[in-house]
């Protein structure tokens, strides 16, 4: 699969342009934002196919974010995947019981990240 529309919402441009330019090598359209409240706007604007979400960001935070993703019906559905530094085992389970979809930890391990947004896609394309 390719040509579906990934939002990635980061702080960090280095992460932000590592990711994106993996998600294009590989055929993906990429929207980003360096806050959530810009990625929101976006996503309502155009609902992505994914969301790959940092968790602390300046302003509103990824876990309230996720949230108000999970709360509007256009965007409800819309496989959201924590993209964090924050690793330790009770970080990574509040994350989960926030309600993400997957977690993938920073730095990046690129083929994990290629493997977890293959699938998650694939899920939701089986919905």
């Amino acid at each position: 699969m390719a040509n579906e529309h990934i939002l990635v919402i980061e702080d960090n441009e280095r992460n932000r342009r590592l990711v994106r330019d993996i998600l294009e090598f590989r055929g993906y359209r990429v929207s980003d934002a360096e806050t959530a409240e810009r990625g929101l706007e976006i996503a309502a604007a155009e609902p992505p196919d994914l969301v790959i979400m940092d968790i602390h960001l300046p302003g509103m935070n990824g876990i309230e974010a996720l949230a108000r993703l999970r709360a509007a019906p256009a965007t409800g559905v819309i496989p959201v995947v924590a993209f964090t530094a924050s690793v330790m085992p009770g970080d990574r389970k509040s994350i989960m019981d926030a309600g993400f979809d997957a977690f993938l930890a920073k730095p990046i391990a690129i083929k994990e990240f290629c493997e977890t947004v293959a699938q998650k896609l694939a899920e939701r394309s089986k919905e």
